[in-house]
């Protein structure tokens, strides 16, 4: 847990992040606040490597634009006022259309906000907290949500106008983040 005193920027957590003693931490700021995520397991590290092997090769094929793994910060929005409350959130799996990242992400965190971002719940992932991170996604702007259920081996798929609940039997589809993308749930999850 991390204790802190004041309200971090985005440019300023950057800064934090790169101290030695915090490179291997994984961090997002939410509002200004540092949070520290727990690591993930290797359930959790098969299926988001699934997922992001999946969208990359689609999205690589097509030139539809950029993903990146778990761990990249997204500023998903920056506060007018010098006090911070910024908020970087680093998705599992998100893809950035051509559209709006035509060049190479930047070495720092990446100032655009996700077209579409991959979360995959681990067994110690609190539903509040994941509530909590689609709810902001969806406020600043990204455009699908899914959110990978290890354990019921399931998919909720979240756009700003609708929720929609994929099992087991069902197939995946990028809708018209991903157009013609579609994969069998079956195949997400390590048999």
């Amino acid at each position: 847990m991390v204790t802190q005193e004041r309200f971090f920027t985005a440019e300023a957590f950057w800064d934090f992040c790169q101290l030695p003693e915090n490179r291997d931490r994984r961090l997002e700021l939410v509002e200004g606040e540092i949070r520290e995520l727990t690591p993930a397991g290797g359930e959790h590290g098969e299926v988001t490597g699934d997922l992001f092997g999946f969208i990359w090769n689609f999205a690589r094929e097509r030139g539809l634009g950029r993903v990146t793994a778990a761990e990249t910060g997204f500023i998903l929005y920056k506060n007018p006022d010098p006090d911070g409350k910024d908020t970087v959130r680093a998705p599992d799996v998100a893809f950035v259309s051509i559209e709006r990242a035509p060049e190479p992400l930047p070495a720092q965190f990446v100032p655009i906000v996700p077209d579409q971002v991959v979360e995959v719940v681990s067994p110690n992932d609190r539903a509040e907290e994941i509530e909590e991170k689609i709810s902001l996604y969806l406020k600043y702007g990204v455009r699908m949500i899914w959110v990978t259920y290890c354990v019921t081996r399931t998919i909720v798929i979240h756009t700003p106008t609708s929720i929609k609940r994929l099992t087991i039997d069902d197939t995946l589809d990028g809708d018209d983040v991903l157009p013609g993308f579609t994969l069998k749930v079956s195949d997400i999850f390590p048999k």
